[in-house]
This record gives structure tokens, C-alpha cells and sequence, in this order.
């Protein structure tokens, strides 16, 4: 299965890789700013480098054709970067500046990124064999992504047919979606001429007219591409939260004098309890539901520390086991001295991430191999419920805590879903883990300076233009576990315990009936998700998963060709344009 002195990590993979997933990171960062979710760049990504070097080889620009393990690497690289927003880092970090209004310089945020994404791309060294090699865990992203890259490379030409096909549908679709963002956003006569938002024209309840509710349809094909890569229970949820939302919950405590105005920074100051509530709950929930999955993580740490075999015959291809001590033992004590320097946390509870990270990260990685579900979204509440009972009050140690183990559960199960890929195509995982590491540093190095261009200051996350769900719900936790809910108007914490009552009950019924019925229970985060962003968002999305379903319902070969990279291409265009006209405002080019 192993291709020993095939070409794989090469210098263009790696640049190639870094570039990609950084462009990719900073899309990501847009949409994970607006809808809360970051989207998979793996299959993206590969099929970008593959038109790009199959370009470069027509024109006589390459000596030697870019291979399939190459590709393999470059993806390793780019999923490393693009997923840099993703594992808390861009719900801690925002929440920390909502609540103190303040953050670290860029250099030092840079480096807090980078050595927690490096340390879960060690936490991943020894189970590697454990997941991937004995016990073949299904990882579907990883199978999807190695069956993606051969179907490209299968064809002869280096961009002919289905290849080149994918990569001029994304690149068409990126200019119309640059141009939906430069005729909407750029203020510049006699632009704009597309609205922000499409209302319902006449429709009106509790006295105010639906868009004053945010009840409209977005001016935006990101968030219709968006929706297309979500799937349609996703957007059903979201869109359901949403009318329950904006048509009754926020009516109702604006008539009680609860929620002060209709407006959506306003109202989601009252409706974000129950949201939060719901999602903390299920998560947890649905986290105690893999015991299994937790009981095989602690039975089987007995066999990290054992010695090493008389004879092994995939050491030269496999990561040195000494890697993963020499990782701890060097990034560990960079995490504590960061948490402690830079977020004022007692050395004692930075020392406690640690092992809490790496037991996280290898709990995040089955689960991941078993589902396809990073549960990041239990991770990081779980460590904030410790943190709170063992710090309380200290709302840095509470939201950077869970920072730590949420990144290092996502990086750990992002490079074994990309070591399934190279094991699916006979890749040296030596090489991937060091390819990972490349990625860590183009992520690092790109988000944090486009973050502070779009987050200025903390009124911006919240508001209709960036909501950042994860960001309210984190600091939501946060509060409650710091302050208690007696500040909270009784209705909200009422409405908070509802809220926990229906994720325990969605969690429980995802597990208990037959998966042809679960399929049709709705996500209960995404129907949290749906009460704290904008209901024109989830109206928009939503119409974006109808449309790629009902062409997947009248032509599967269509919509396996097209929706992906439609989709994706529609949102790297108006999200990156996006970041360009925003950095354009701050130079006073053109407002916004």
C-alpha cells in the first residue's frame, strides 16, 4: 500500500498547500464570522491545486506532472490552515474580547493558534495506528477526499475532463460572487446597486414589518452557497429556529417588555439563553452517548507508553512514537506560559489543559472516525464547566481553557481524517504530520491580522452584519458559570430550561430510534443556531439547500459535479472580496 520515494511533500506542495489553505482560512473566517459553521476546504482544495498544476503543465511551465500523493500532501497542508478558524478558536478568542474588550497583540495571538494546532497535531501521533491501521475507522471526510483526489488523477492530461470541469465552475462562481459583494457592499457612486437585504414586501406582526423582526431574504449568495454545502436538515433546523424565533419567542418578550426593541442585537440579548441552553445540553448529551467510544480511549492509553516492538516494519514511514512526548514536552509548557503571560490564568489550571487537551484530543479523534463529527461543540463547554467549578469568577481561565482542548480535539482529528486519506492512497504519514505543521503556520499567520481588520472592536460580533453565534454562545457560558443566572429575568432562565429540556430530548431520540428516523429529527444545533443569527440568514441558507436538493432529486450526476464546487466557489468570491472591501473602508477607499 505504501509508495516508498514517491514524490509527496515537495516544495510546491508545500507552497501550493499554503497558499490554498490560507485563502481558504480567511473565507472560512468570513462565513464562521456570519453563520457560525466553518465549511471542509480538503476537497476544495484539491481540486484548485490540480487545475492550477494542470494549467501550469500545458503551458510547459512544469517539468514533472503533479502527482496524487503530492495533491494528498498539499491537502494536508491546506486542511491544517483553513481549518484554523475552527476547534473554539474563533468563539474563545472573540468571546474573551466581548467580555474584557480586549485581546493580545497580533504576534502573541499568532502564537496562541499556532502551538495549540501544532499540540493536537501531536496529541494524533499515537493513536494514528490504533484508529486508521487496526481498527479502520470509517473517517468518510478522509475516504471522500482520497476517492476525490484519485477520480482527479485517474484522468490523463493534468486538468482534462471532470478535473478542469470543477475548477472553472468554482472559478465562474467566485466572480459572480465578487461581484454580488462589490455591487452590494462597495460604496463607491453609483454603487451599491444590489440591497443588503430582499424584504418581504407588506408582511408585518406585533406591529412592525417583517424585516424589522429580520425576517427577509439576504442579499448574499455566499449564504445561498453556504446552505447548498449544509445539506438540507441542517437548514431546515436553522430556518425552523428561525420562524420560532422571530415569529413568536421575540414578539412575545418584546410584548412582555423583556426583549426593549425589534431589532436583532436587541432581541438576541434575550433569545440567545434558551439557544445556548439547547446546544450546551445536546452536545453534552450527545458526548455522554459515545461512552463507548470514551471507555476504548482510557482502556486503550495503557498502550501509548508501552515500548516499542523488537521489529517494526512501517517505522520508516510511520511517526516516530517519541514524537509525540517530545511534542508535549515542548508545546506544553509554551500553552501554560501563554495562558498564564497572556490571559492572567493560574498556572495551576494552565497546567491542568494539558492532560485535559490530549485526553479531549484523542476522545475528538475517535469520535470524528466513528461519525464524521468533530464534537468540538461539546468539547469546549464540558472544559468550560470544569474550569468554572475550579476557577470561578475567572472568565479568561473558563473560555481559554476550553480554547485549549477544543483546538487540540479538532487538530488531532483533522490530521487523522487527512492520515485515512493518505492510508486509502499509500501516503507516508511522516510526511503528513510535518505537512500538517506547515498548514498550522500559514493559518496562524493569515487569520489573526484579517480578524482584527473585520473585529475592530467588540460591538462589531453580534451584530447583523457579523452575528457570530459560537461567539455569544461561549460567552453566554461563560457568564452563567461566572455570575450564576440570578441576574437573569425569570422568564429567560425559564426559557433557558426549556431550551436544555429539548436538547436532552433531540440527543436522546438521535440515538434511540433507527436512522432512517433520525435523519428527519432536527439538528439541535442548528435550530440554536437559527434563534441567534439573523432571520434572514437562515431564509437564505435554507434556500440554498432546496435549491442543491431538488437538483440532486432531478439530476444526482449534475449535482455531484456541480453543487460542491458551485457552492464553494460562490463563497471564497463574496467572502474574500468581502475582507477586500472592509480593508478598503479602513483606508478610507470606500465606506461601508
Amino acid at each position: 500500500m505504501y509508495q516508498p520515494g514517491a514524490r509527496q511533500l515537495t516544495p510546491r506542495a508545500v507552497v501550493s498547500g499554503m497558499v490554498i489553505g490560507a485563502v481558504m482560512c480567511l473565507s472560512n473566517l468570513y462565513v464562521v464570522l456570519k453563520t457560525g459553521w466553518s465549511l471542509a476546504v480538503t476537497m476544495t482544495a484539491c481540486i484548485l491545486a490540480f487545475a492550477l498544476f494542470g494549467g501550469l503543465s500545458r503551458a510547459g511551465l512544469l517539468r514533472t506532472r503533479f502527482t496524487i500523493l503530492e495533491n494528498n500532501a498539499m491537502s494536508s497542508v491546506a486542511s491544517a490552515a483553513g481549518y484554523m478558524t475552527g476547534g473554539g478558536n474563533m468563539a474563545a478568542v472573540p468571546a474573551l474580547f466581548v467580555l474584557t474588550g480586549a485581546l493580545p497583540g497580533t504576534p502573541w495571538l499568532m502564537a496562541w493558534f499556532g502551538v495549540i494546532a501544532a499540540l493536537g497535531v501531536c496529541a494524533a501521533i499515537p493513536i494514528k495506528r490504533q484508529l486508521v491501521n487496526i481498527e479502520k475507522l470509517a473517517f468518510p471526510s478522509g475516504v471522500a477526499t482520497a476517492e476525490t483526489i484519485r477520480s482527479l488523477h485517474a484522468m490523463r492530461g493534468d486538468g482534462a475532463g471532470a478535473g478542469s470541469g470543477s475548477a472553472r465552475r468554482l472559478g465562474l462562481a467566485g466572480l459572480v460572487g465578487a461581484a454580488v459583494a462589490v455591487l452590494r457592499d462597495l460604496k463607491i457612486p453609483p454603487l451599491p446597486l444590489l440591497p443588503d437585504k430582499i424584504p418581504f414586501a407588506s408582511l408585518a406582526w406585533g406591529g412592525h414589518a417583517a424585516v424589522k423582526w429580520s425576517v427577509a431574504i439576504e442579499g448574499s449568495l455566499l449564504l445561498v452557497g453556504a446552505g447548498a454545502i449544509m445539506g438540507m436538515r441542517t437548514c431546515a433546523s436553522m430556518v425552523a429556529g428561525a420562524l420560532l424565533n422571530y415569529l413568536l419567542l421575540a414578539p412575545w418578550l418584546l410584548f412582555r417588555g423583556i426583549a426593549k426593541a425589534p431589532e436583532y442585537k436587541v432581541m438576541v440579548t434575550s433569545t440567545l439563553w434558551p439557544a445556548a441552553a439547547m446546544m450546551l445540553a445536546h452536545g453534552l448529551t450527545s458526548f455522554a452517548f459515545e461512552w463507548r467510544s470514551v471507555a476504548k480511549t482510557f482502556s486503550g492509553l495503557g498502550r501509548l507508553f508501552q515500548g516499542r516492538r523488537a521489529h517494526d516494519p512501517l517505522e520508516q514511514v510511520e511517526c516516530p512514537a517519541w514524537w509525540f512526548p517530545a511534542g508535549y514536552l515542548v508545546l506544553g509548557p509554551i500553552v501554560v506560559l501563554l495562558m498564564v503571560h497572556l490571559f492572567a490564568v493560574p498556572w495551576w489550571a494552565a497546567i491542568l489543559a494539558l492532560p485535559l487537551s490530549f485526553v479531549m484530543g484523542i476522545v475528538a479523534a475517535r469520535v470524528t472516525g466513528e461519525t464524521d463529527v468533530t464534537p468540538t461543540k461539546a468539547l469546549g463547554p464540558a472544559t468550560q464547566l470544569v474550569y468554572g467549578a475550579l476557577v470561578p469568577g475567572n472568565l479568561a481561565a473558563n473560555v481559554m481553557g476550553a480554547n485549549v482542548t477544543g483546538g487540540v480535539g479538532l487538530h488531532a482529528a483533522d490530521l487523522l481524517t487527512d492520515l485515512k486519506s493518505g492510508y486509502l492512497l499509500g501516503a507516508s504519514p511522516r510526511q503528513q504530520f510535518q505537512a500538517q505543521l506547515f498548514g498550522v503556520i500559514a493559518g496562524a499567520v493569515a487569520v489573526v491580522p484579517v480578524f482584527r481588520l473585520l473585529v475592530p472592536t467588540p460591538d462589531v460580533l453580534g451584530s447583523a452584519e457579523f452575528p457570530a453565534p459560537g461567539v455569544q454562545v461561549w460567552a453566554g457560558v461563560s457568564r452563567a458559570l461566572a455570575h450564576g443566572l440570578g441576574g437573569l429575568h425569570p422568564t429567560l432562565r425559564w426559557l433557558a430550561l426549556a431550551g436544555a429540556a429539548l436538547g436532552l430530548v433531540i440527543a436522546i431520540v438521535e440515538k434511540t430510534v433507527p436512522k432512517r428516523i433520525a435523519v428527519w429529527v432536527p439538528s439541535a444545533s442548528a435550530f440554536g443556531v437559527g434563534m441567534v443569527i439573523p432571520g434572514s440568514n437562515s431564509i437564505s441558507m435554507f434556500l440554498g439547500a432546496a435549491l442543491a436538493w431538488a437538483i440532486a432529486m432531478s439530476n444526482p450526476k449534475v449535482a455531484e459535479k456541480a453543487v460542491v464546487p458551485v457552492a464553494s466557489g460562490l463563497i471564497a468570491g463574496e467572502s474574500l472580496m468581502g475582507i477586500v472591501i472592509k480593508a478598503l473602508a479602513v483606508l478610507g477607499v470606500a465606506g461601508r
